[in-house]
């Protein structure tokens, strides 16, 4: 049977959007979880294997977040154009390859080489891509199912770490990346091929005139926004790496900041499920303003009433995080509309990526200079994007 357009031709049930967002929410739990999540497990177990220190493991992550930066937009238009099945199913198979060039590295070149296919692998697969998916499929009712995916692949990290550490210990750490290679082919591969459906609208011909190409216009909302997103995803990659130490310095045992910490994740979820049957029925930006508000308040929680102030500090931040994950995707498009929505997003998604490519060094430097005074740095982040969000007006 001929494929059609919106997979037209495999029932209504492949085309359900429940089917489509729990498909989405499964591949992007696993690319998240062979790609992103993979250093904090292994960063110690390569620097070993590879012959290097484990700064230089991170140094290639960074690297590779850089190289998704760069590639964000040029993805993004192609997802426009031609929709994000064939995009998300390319980047299994670049996600496996970088696996597999990891598992068999022997040295420098050979660890920046399976980073900069990993990068590519993230440029075409984590949530930009299927937010430009879904907004391609859905317009501007694509909201919820961003909000779904977010809700199903915010477990990625919960079952990265744990699975990771489990395989390292059974078997090494090449072999978990071959594991995870296989998962990105044998399972996610065939799931984004085949259970997506294409756009509805048939593709533009190539003769036919092109629309007019996406970029930093309007530039005050544009630039508005591109701030926000760099300034709360710096937060989110320093918290990311340097969250139970910064505990840690507020007077926390190494038991309650590793505790706290890992009340990041149910608190990412729980913010989720308010933003699906809440903060919905509301415009995404006062969404946003909130998830940009949660961290700064948590920090002065945890200056004020260290130690004890560790654990709310690390549920707030979480909801913050949780909200600002879903505001990346639902923002640009109640700002901007769904046209030109993959290139617009990847724009947006740049700065963000470099920033959070930087954070964990920068935030070190900070922790080691200032103490638990560099919370004060990430809380003056996000409140400077709190009044950037401000000066955006909703429509």
């Amino acid at each position: 049977m001929s494929e059609q357009p919106g997979g037209q031709g495999r029932g209504e049930f492949w085309q359900s959007r429940p089917m489509v967002v729990a498909t989405l929410g499964t591949t992007q739990t696993l690319a998240w979880a062979s790609s992103y999540y993979l250093p904090a497990i292994l960063a110690d177990p390569i620097g070993v294997g590879v012959g290097v220190p484990r700064s230089w493991v991170f140094g290639a992550f960074s690297a590779s977040l850089l190289i998704a930066a760069f590639a964000g937009p040029y993805v993004g238009r192609v997802i426009d154009r031609y929709g994000g099945r064939g995009v998300l199913a390319l980047s299994n198979v670049v996600l496996a390859a970088g696996l597999v060039v990891l598992a068999v590295a022997t040295g420098p070149l050979s660890l920046f080489a399976a980073w900069t296919l990993l990068g590519a692998g993230m440029a075409l697969g984590l949530y930009d891509a299927a937010f430009a998916t879904l907004t391609r499929l859905y317009g501007h009712e694509a909201r919820a199912p961003i909000t779904g995916i977010t809700l199903i692949a915010g477990f990625a990290s919960t079952v990265s770490w744990p699975l990771s550490a489990y395989l390292d210990h059974a078997l090494g750490w090449r072999e978990t990346c071959l594991v995870w290679a296989a998962l990105n082919l044998v399972v996610a591969l065939p799931l984004n091929r085949y259970l997506l459906p294409l756009p509805k609208q048939p593709v533009r011909p190539r003769e036919a005139p092109e629309a007019p190409a996406v970029n930093w216009e309007p530039r005050r909302e544009m630039s508005l926004l591109a701030f926000v997103f760099g300034a709360t995803w710096f937060v989110t990659g320093a918290m990311a790496a340097h969250l139970p130490g910064l505990l840690e310095r507020s007077g926390a045992t190494p038991v309650q900041a590793v505790a706290a910490a890992a009340l990041v994740g149910p608190a990412q979820v729980v913010a989720r499920l308010a933003e699906f049957f809440i903060l919905r029925r509301v415009h995404p930006l006062v969404s946003a303003r909130i998830s940009a508000s949660l961290h700064p308040i948590g920090a002065v929680a945890l200056v004020l009433t260290a130690p004890f102030g560790a654990t709310l500090f690390a549920l707030l931040h979480g909801a913050g995080n949780g909200l600002l994950t879903i505001a990346r995707g639902t923002v640009p498009l109640a700002i901007f509309g769904p046209h030109g929505y993959g290139a617009r997003a990847g724009l947006l998604g740049a700065p963000a990526r470099a920033t959070q490519a930087f954070a964990p060094v920068l935030f070190g430097l900070m922790l080691d200079s200032m103490g638990v005074s560099a919370v004060f740095v990430s809380a003056g982040l996000c409140l400077a994007a709190l009044g950037a969000l401000f000066c955006l007006r909703q429509k």
